[in-house]
């Protein structure tokens, strides 16, 4: 019997827990490299988006696409530049793809996140208002055919948003009275629904209130967390493609 089956038999709760805390600390390890061999920031900062959204790939179902990108309306207006976005795939395309560069119709997004190397008071303010770049686009619904038949309008979600990075700046974490203070601050568009510190725990207000996870395995937390807010938003809106289609006509009207 190996080492991971008999720590599976003997305690199968213990043996999650430090199989995970030790998938923490791959991340954690490669964070640690990129911010310690990589000389320019920018480069730094694409690199660790890659480590995040690798994870999120890993972890999140098919039905799951998660990219880094910028999020547009029928309007044609658009969101800044968002390190982590996920979106539906399946029933949503993204447009105008060049290599890594690409739109995505606000109405496939279910989440967006932003980057950084740590938490603190400015990338707290700086992430929400990537948020609401996102939240403020305009969401199309139409309605689709319900399995047993009755068109159905699909209801706007709340789009979710976060901030994940390696460190937080607060000794006691998401549990001090300076990180409660200044997220209370950032409501409505601006609110952020949760956030990720890979060695510092995690956070969410999924259920209305905060809830702080653990720091050993934060990740598995975060992840684990996020896949049940996910599930329960559900599919994403049809979109109305024939709005969008107006745009390409309104020049010849």
């Amino acid at each position: 019997m190996n080492k991971a089956k008999g720590k599976s038999v003997v305690d199968g709760k213990s043996f999650l827990r430090s199989a995970f805390a030790a998938e923490q600390e791959v991340l954690s390890v490669q964070l640690k490299l990129s911010s310690e061999s990589i000389t320019h920031d920018g480069v730094m900062g694409d690199v660790n988006e890659q480590h995040f959204i690798e994870v999120l790939r890993k972890y999140l179902p098919n039905r799951y696409a998660v990219d880094s990108a910028i999020v547009i309306d029928s309007n044609g207006a658009t969101s800044d530049q968002i390190d982590i976005v996920i979106y539906d795939p399946q029933y949503t395309p993204t447009l105008l793809d060049q290599h890594d560069h690409r739109f995505i119709p606000a109405e496939s997004v279910y989440a967006v996140f932003e980057v950084k190397p740590t938490i603190n008071k400015n990338y707290l303010e700086y992430a929400a208002k990537k948020a609401e770049s996102v939240r403020a686009l305009e969401r199309t619904s139409v309605p689709i055919t319900h399995v047993a038949g009755k068109p159905i309008v699909k209801e706007l979600f709340p789009i979710l948003s976060g901030i994940v990075a390696t460190t937080i700046d607060w000794v006691e974490g998401f549990s001090s009275e300076a990180f409660i203070q200044n997220n209370s601050a950032l409501v409505d568009l601006q609110a952020l629904d949760c956030g990720l510190s890979v060695t510092g725990g995690c956070f969410d207000v999924f259920e209305g209130e905060l809830a702080v996870g653990p720091t050993n395995n934060s990740l598995a937390y975060f992840i684990f967390r996020l896949l049940q807010k996910l599930n329960s938003l559900g599919t994403v809106p049809a979109v109305d493609w024939n709005k969008y289609a107006m745009v390409m006509s309104e020049q010849d009207a």
